[in-house]
């Protein structure tokens, strides 16, 4: 875990003295971050920070705004037509509560992130969470449960505002 640490923080680095003009050279970082190329109509605009990267996915058609933090250690699965705004952290590991048992090791679950859904700016997601098809979260918002397909959700923690179907 900590060689891949610091191969992704070494790869971040230099991603991170891009610009927003220089999408292919992102696109190429980031795929070697994640050990698979990503598709041409990926968008991500630095600054950018990972602790991983190879237990990340990503679709088609994605855009990730600056300032963004990926921890992929239980893995991170997004897919096609997502849209991620600036300051928006995927967490998905951390620690035990219990005070004895915090250093001893790292918990991790999976966050999964389905089609065609917009995360707002400034929302932390925690791991084991899934994003439903076509939903979005409001600005602000901290994610510690599943999100219903075709819903807003917001507030922390993270509620049901609405439907949002067409």
């Amino acid at each position: 875990m900590t060689a891949n640490v610091k191969r992704a923080m070494a790869i971040t680095a230099r991603l991170n003295l891009l610009t927003y003009d220089d999408a292919d050279e992102v696109r190429a970082l980031f795929s070697e971050m994640i050990g698979k190329e990503v598709d041409a109509s990926f968008l991500l605009i630095p600054p950018f920070y990972a602790t991983g990267g190879l237990d990340t996915r990503v679709g088609r058609n994605v855009f990730v705004n600056q300032n963004c933090t990926f921890y992929d250690l239980g893995g991170l699965d997004i897919a096609d037509d997502v849209m991620i705004g600036p300051n928006v952290s995927l967490i998905t590991s951390g620690h035990p509560i219990a005070p004895s048992e915090r250093r001893a090791f790292v918990t991790a679950r999976p966050i999964v992130i389905e089609r065609n859904v917009w995360i707002a700016a400034g929302v932390t997601i925690i791991g084991g969470v899934t994003v439903g098809e076509n939903s979005v979260v409001a600005a602000g918002s901290v994610v510690t449960r599943d999100v219903p397909p075709n819903t807003l959700v917001g507030g922390n923690p993270a509620r049901v505002i609405r439907s949002i179907a067409e």
